[in-house]
């Protein structure tokens, strides 16, 4: 028995529930007389859903097909060999359920190895193989797909990627090293690393054809007979295949430090992945693959026994698993459907509101306003983007003029509402303003109609206190940009239904929304969460440490902007009306920033000015600011705020506003940007001893988002 085979088979006995891929191999005559074939074709025997992976018992099955083409090609008996996937998919990559269960380093160093040496054998075969890309393929499905000596492409391919920086982890069976040396080092640096970084994008057929990682592109109805035919040319030679010539001069160097910046941008230097890739890469410039085998191998190790992979797993799993089954949501069967679609508002919220719900319900959307100048101004937006989609070609002339018709704006909410099922306010956040909106809406609504409010921080059960039947009633607050943030926070009021929480569910999944329950607590999860660590960077800068150290104070957590960038997008305003509202609940935790107050007042829209290109504080601003004289370094800076952010969560749990810790991860991730590579927020806290040192314990148990013990 093989050290390879040795290794795989203790591997697939730490790991009883692999969901394992078989290998199939068969054979047949070429076209074109071009003599005998042997094709692996890699299945797991499940439907396109439940996409084929890599486990150890899959590599052991792909290790044993690829013995039996070897022997078959060195006693020449075939010309060539072939590996391609089930319908709709080519592979996915290593199974990563399997990742999170080791616990020692020379079992996840197994793991790199394991990889490595079944793919390499494809390279060494006595004759020429072929890759091809079926259907979708990603991280070690890409891989092994680079072993071969040639690739085909369907043009249909949905998805093509190297998502492993996004994870915490670097393309580890020759990704690294192989890419490079394919199509060069900067082409390699923006799949690897600006795609990855850049919420884990995907190619489609066309663009792996471009970017040279495929020899030859065919339609994807008769994919497998034309790339077999052109197999045939190739190994007859009349085809050469011409690849470039890659420059190992200066231009790798400059691609490597282009990837640095991308990196910096992104992850500030917080999350190891991409480091270690563009490690692997540079040194990849020499051409030596074994050198660059062994440093993935390594690579891949320290970060399965690291931090950032685990979390990075956790956040994935929350996105996919937790975020399309939210917990606590009532039985969807109770949920009543949803005809026709009333907008209490007509400013940019509420016609980003309405764009989205024709978009995804195609339902009548009937939008209303104190005046008739704002109604037309609120469709013809909608109308407006309904032409840049039709434009870009993402959506056809029928569908657009279709969409433009079921949009409609009246003054009069008798009219509008008359039959809809469910109406949303966007109007002014304030409390009065909403409780009369829903009386009035109330007055002339369906008694079946479900009422949402998108307020950010005011009270539901409060909002629907005045009404005849408050249990329909429910928050449904959105993000913005409505069309980019996933996430939904859903709000249940003290009165209402699980009706009306159904309906409110059910209608979230067909805005393709990630839908969290939460409790009616003063600004729900993320803003409570956001207030009281921004509230805490502007605590320490009112009271006299620098902008600039408060804000590099935070850089290490990765985030997508710095805390006044962030402001500056939401608002001052917002960001001090909600921080009245959390003061006014909880004054103990939230302060009200008299610098802040103070830059509302003088109607900034920001701390900062952008002359340069570059944030610099507004000299404006700076002179309204008044400081005191307690300076702190950014150590002490980031200790108060993940202190304070630590106390908020534990007490949000305790109050029971969402169910989980994970609840209020999946929240920081699809509503505000949470880096992956941090899982959110809790389990960083429980790996930099912020939770123990607050609370006393852990947010998530051992195991979870960490290695287990």
């Amino acid at each position: 028995m093989s050290t390879t085979a040795e290794l795989l088979k203790q591997a697939s006995e730490l790991f009883p529930d692999e969901v394992v891929t078989q290998a199939h191999v068969r054979h047949f005559d070429l076209p074109l007389g071009a003599g005998r074939f042997a094709l692996i074709t890699l299945d797991n025997g499940l439907d396109h859903t439940k996409p084929t992976t890599f486990g150890p018992a899959s590599l052991a099955n792909l290790d044993a097909a690829i013995d039996q083409v070897e022997k078959e090609a060195a006693d020449g008996e075939i010309v060539g060999a072939g590996l391609t996937g089930k319908p709709f998919i080519f592979a996915v990559g290593a199974d990563l359920k399997g990742v999170e269960i080791l616990k020692e380093y020379e079992h996840a160093l197994a793991i790199g190895k394991g990889g490595h040496e079944v793919f390499k054998r494809l390279s060494k075969l006595a004759v020429p193989t072929f890759a091809y890309y079926n259907g979708a393929a990603m991280g070690g499905g890409v891989e092994v797909g680079l072993h071969c000596t040639y690739r085909t492409v369907s043009a249909a391919l949905p998805a093509f990627s190297l998502p492993e920086v996004f994870l915490g982890l670097v393309p580890g069976w020759g990704g690294c090293a192989l890419l490079p040396n394919l199509i060069g080092p900067e082409k390699a640096v923006s799949v690897i690393i600006e795609n990855s970084l850049n919420q884990n994008k995907q190619l489609k057929g066309k663009q792996v054809y471009e970017l040279g990682i495929a020899d030859a592109i065919f339609e994807g109805a008769d994919f497998l007979e034309q790339s077999l035919i052109w197999t045939a040319t190739v190994l007859k030679g009349e085809i050469q295949i011409e690849r470039p010539a890659i420059d190992r001069g200066e231009a790798w160097d400059q691609a490597v430090a282009k990837g640095r910046f991308i990196a910096d941008s992104k992850v500030h230097g917080a999350a190891p992945a991409a480091y270690r890739a563009l490690d692997i890469i540079a040194a990849a410039k020499n051409g030596d693959l074994q050198q660059g085998y062994d440093a993935e191998d390594k690579a891949l190790a320290d970060l399965i026994m690291g931090g950032e992979l685990r979390s990075g797993i956790y956040a994935f799993n929350l996105v996919q698993k937790r975020g399309k089954r939210p917990a606590g949501a009532p039985d969807k069967n109770l949920a009543r459907p949803v005809t026709k679609v009333g907008v209490v508002g007509a400013g940019l919220m509420a016609s980003q509101l309405a764009l989205l719900f024709l978009r995804r319900l195609e339902v009548p959307v009937v939008l209303t306003d104190i005046d008739q100048e704002r109604v037309d101004k609120g469709v013809g937006y909608v109308h407006a983007e309904i032409d840049k989609l039709l434009g870009k070609g993402r959506i056809n002339q029928d569908k657009a003029n279709r969409l433009k018709a079921l949009v409609s704006g009246v003054l009069d909410k008798a009219e509008g509402f008359a039959d809809a099922d469910f109406i949303i306010e966007a109007v002014f956040e304030e409390i009065g303003v909403k409780q009369q909106v829903f009386a009035e809406v109330e007055a002339v609504a369906p008694a079946h109609a479900i009422f949402a409010t998108n307020t950010s921080s005011l009270s539901v059960s409060e909002m629907a206190s005045k009404l005849k039947n408050p249990e329909r009633v429910v928050g449904f607050h959105f993000f913005n940009p409505v069309a980019v943030l996933p996430l939904l926070e859903i709000v249940r009021g003290e009165k209402t239904d699980d009706a009306s929480l159904a309906t409110a569910f059910a209608v979230a999944k067909k805005l393709k929304k990630t839908a969290v329950l939460t409790k009616d607590a003063p600004a729900f999860v993320v803003n409570r969460i956001l207030t009281r660590f921004m509230g805490e960077i502007q605590n320490v800068i009112d009271e006299g440490t620098p902008v600039k150290v408060a804000e590099k104070a935070v850089e290490p957590l990765g985030l997508p902007m710095s805390p006044l960038v962030l402001l500056e997008l939401v608002g001052p305003a917002i960001g001090l009306h909600v921080s009245e509202t959390l003061n006014r609940a909880f004054p103990d935790r939230f302060t009200v920033s008299p610098n802040l107050a103070a830059v509302v007042k003088a109607g900034k829209r920001g701390f900062y000015v952008y002359d340069s290109g570059k944030p610099e504080l507004d000299p404006e601003v700076a002179a309204l600011l008044k400081q005191g004289d307690s300076v702190l370094t950014e150590e002490q800076v980031r200790t108060r705020v993940l202190d304070a952010v630590a106390q908020e969560i534990g007490i949000m749990l305790d109050e029971g506003v969402v169910a989980e810790a994970q609840d209020i991860d999946l929240c920081l991730i699809t509503g505000a940007g949470w880096p992956f590579h941090l899982g959110g927020i809790t389990p960083y806290l429980d790996r930099e001893g912020v939770s123990e040192r607050v609370n006393g314990k852990r947010f998530l148990a051992q195991g979870v988002a960490s290695i287990p013990a």
